[in-house]
């Protein structure tokens, strides 16, 4: 299944056009759906000052705070992944507020990025992190990295594994792509699968539905599947995301036995309404009988698994 890497390079974005995944830009409809509707929209939610749970062995506690950035935590490690707690993304207005404020972090021993794009590698965020051991991400982003902070860098290839003490984490396929500028055609993306005290917790980073899941769920089914269902209207924008119906399929294909949604209602992003993707999931998972296999969090609450 894995494709080797000169391959997938060619399918990166060549022009702007390509940048947006409908590849048929219309700079008015992009300014009134994705810059004014949000300029006008009234920022919801709330900072929460986090009550972390003493957890056991075994227990890991899941912290979302907003679009793909969450906090995972165990015993004896804590984790970041894709941390984002920008206000603004350059002409992009921040809708729901972060879970959560930067200085009500615990220490972080590691970080996760799944790929360069702003909303998910953010600079200014990274910079303001209390010193993180490790930042662990694909192949060709680790220039980006330098300078933040990080003590230790790590660039993986699909299904190469880093691991210390008693945890590993596992870069796995996705179908998206990673550049972060125009022409910037050697950088790489996918999810990650960590693994720690007996569990395995997959964020799947940005993806459209491809037969991959299949596979991740053969090597390294995870307890918990943390899958994006945003920013795919219109229908041309599925070539690298998912609706909330192509994620229960991709549930389904990784056998996960918990399914937490993320990547909507934080950044407006594409066309649909910022709150149909949570709505539309529950509609289905009630009808695939896969109802108390979801958990929608609420940004800055942690929640034990």
């Amino acid at each position: 299944m894995t494709k080797p890497l000169p391959q997938k390079r060619k399918r990166l974005p060549k022009s702007f056009k390509d940048l947006t995944p409908s590849q048929h830009f219309k700079p008015g409809a992009f300014f009134r759906e994705l810059v004014w509707k949000a300029l006008i929209t009234r920022r919801r939610g709330e900072h929460k000052r986090p009550v972390f749970p003493k957890l056991k062995h075994g227990q890991v506690a899941i912290t979302w705070i907003g679009h793909a950035s969450f906090l995972l935590q165990f015993t004896d490690l804590n984790v970041l992944v894709d941390p984002n707690f920008a206000n603004w993304l350059f002409l992009l207005k921040r809708i729901k507020c972060s879970g959560l404020r930067i200085e009500d972090l615990p220490p972080i021993d590691l970080v996760l990025l799944t790929h360069a794009h702003f909303d998910h590698f953010h600079k200014p965020t990274l910079r303001k992190l209390p010193h993180p051991k490790i930042g662990v991400m694909p192949w060709g982003v680790g220039d980006l990295a330098q300078n933040l902070g990080f003590a230790r860098v790590i660039e993986l290839e699909w299904w190469e594994s880093f691991a210390q003490r008693d945890w590993k984490v596992t870069l796995t396929p996705s179908q998206h792509w990673g550049a972060r500028t125009l022409h910037d055609q050697h950088r790489g993306y996918g999810g990650f699968v960590l693994e720690n005290q007996g569990r395995r917790i997959y964020h799947a980073g940005d993806s459209a539905y491809f037969e991959g899941f299949k596979e991740i769920g053969q090597r390294l089914a995870p307890d918990v599947a943390l899958l994006p269902i945003g920013a795919y209207h219109p229908e041309t924008f599925r070539k690298v995301h998912m609706g909330p119906d192509q994620a229960v399929k991709a549930f389904n294909d990784v056998r996960a036995q918990w399914f937490v949604p993320m990547h909507y209602g934080t950044f407006k992003l594409s066309f649909e309404d910022l709150d149909e993707p949570p709505r539309w999931l529950l509609k289905l998972a009630h009808e695939n009988g896969i109802s108390e296999k979801i958990r929608i969090l609420e940004e800055g609450v942690p929640t034990v698994f």
